[in-house]
């Protein structure tokens, strides 16, 4: 929600420059694009640069997150794992051992079994699905990373059309102050 009314906001200040031909208004858009354009790119370097770092941080994160699930005012968090689980034919973070500790016995949920039914994931290991979560996700990112890709160029590509339209149009508003003294 803060992104997005960041986002509003920074558009906000752009139309009422453009609009008003404010120069004030339109360096300032300028200034706001060009520094969200620089964190992101530095994101994205920092996200390539320590991909294993970041990698470990997340299956401890993930791990710690299964001790919330099914707990009251964690149903957001409790359907994503169940959905995750089942889509991807898959259990717990590292493998369904995970579980064990988020329920202190040798079960797991019953979105780990291979065929769905109530209490299923008391079972046998034999009837859970074997697949690593964190692994499954990670191979399916990586294939549709094509996509993820192709999204950022075109989200850059906007970015970029904004920062030259907003320098073209203030240094315009610029030039027509100049000949109009």
């Amino acid at each position: 929600m803060v992104t997005g009314a960041l986002v509003m906001a920074i558009g906000f200040v752009g139309c009422v420059g453009a609009i008003q031909e404010h120069k004030c208004l339109l360096l300032s858009f300028f200034l706001l694009l060009l520094l969200v354009f620089l964190l992101e790119a530095t994101a994205t370097i920092l996200f390539f640069t320590y991909t294993e770092q970041i990698d470990r941080y997340a299956q401890q994160d993930l791990k710690q997150g299964l001790h919330l699930y099914g707990s009251a005012g964690n149903v957001g968090l409790t359907n994503a794992w169940s959905i995750i689980q089942t889509d991807f034919r898959c259990c717990g973070v590292s493998n369904y051992t995970d579980w064990f500790a988020v329920y202190n016995a040798s079960r797991v949920p019953d979105s780990c079994c291979l065929e769905f039914s109530d209490g299923c994931g008391l079972h046998a290991p034999g009837t859970w699905w074997k697949a690593p979560c964190y692994e499954t996700v990670k191979v399916w990112l990586q294939e549709n990373l094509l996509a993820v890709g192709v999204f950022g160029l075109c989200t850059a590509l906007v970015q970029i059309l904004g920062l030259t339209f907003a320098m073209t149009m203030y240094c315009q508003v610029l030039q027509a102050d100049r000949h109009c003294v």
